[in-house]
């Protein structure tokens, strides 16, 4: 099962990960790696529970703990992610994802500055890690503080030149400063990227409206929200 779970084949993975689960094996690394394919298919709820069986047989593997916490941060089940998520680092001190996910979800509950704090000792971990780099960019954008959030979205993407989210949220930021050009470029090498495709087509709209490139911006912006909504009264798109 492991194997075939690390080649990718995870049909084969699935179908072994049952049977030892069916035959009452008791190591929870098949339950926590059943509970990461379940999740990958969308079945949350199933997920959360074999990762909570993974949980049961080894209270000290930190693994389970942190993806029970993003599960539930995706779930909105926020003040419980945290609390997994700080069982996590508990167990392991230096668990720089962990740190990185903990800012995820203290964002999410609106804490800003205690997730600034918790990205950074991420970073402060793992100085080449992309992602807290872009989870720190968010969270000083929601802090206003755009200019250092522009800083970090760059170092996020030095780091990962295929990070899409990094490049969409560089692209708001670019957008807003009313730096259109770098702004679409950024936009459009997020969709490239694997981002948000339909968020990623209506921001490249919104920026060919703010261009004066109208067909191109009302083409592309129903490609990616499938409806435009016209203020005929005042005359103008409602974008």
């Amino acid at each position: 099962a492991l194997m075939f779970h690390s080649q990718g084949n995870i049909e084969e993975a699935k179908k072994y990960y049952q049977n030892f689960i069916n035959q009452g094996f008791k190591d929870h690394r098949v339950f926590s790696n059943y509970g990461a394919i379940l999740k990958n298919l969308g079945k949350l709820q199933k997920a959360k529970k074999f990762y909570r069986k993974a949980i049961d047989n080894n209270p000290d593997f930190e693994d389970s703990y942190y993806n029970l916490g993003i599960l539930l941060a995706d779930l909105g089940e926020l003040k419980e992610a945290e609390i997994f998520t700080l069982r996590a680092i508990e167990l392991k001190p230096k668990f720089f994802e962990a740190y990185a996910n903990l800012g995820n979800i203290l964002n999410k509950m609106g804490k800003t500055k205690e997730a600034e704090v918790a990205t950074r000792r991420a970073i402060e971990l793992n100085p080449d890690y992309a992602e807290s780099y872009n989870n720190l960019g968010i969270i000083l954008m929601d802090l206003g503080e755009l200019k250092k959030a522009e800083i970090s979205l760059r170092k996020a993407i030095e780091l990962d030149a295929n990070l899409g989210e990094a490049y969409f949220n560089l692209g708001n930021i670019l957008r807003s400063n009313n730096k259109l050009d770098e702004a679409l470029d950024n936009f459009k090498k997020a969709q490239k990227n694997k981002s948000d495709s339909e968020k990623c087509l209506a921001s490249i709209g919104r920026v060919f409206l703010e261009q004066g490139n109208h067909l191109d911006g009302i083409k592309y912006l129903r490609e990616g929200e499938g409806s435009i909504i016209f203020d005929l009264k005042n005359d103008f798109l409602n974008i």
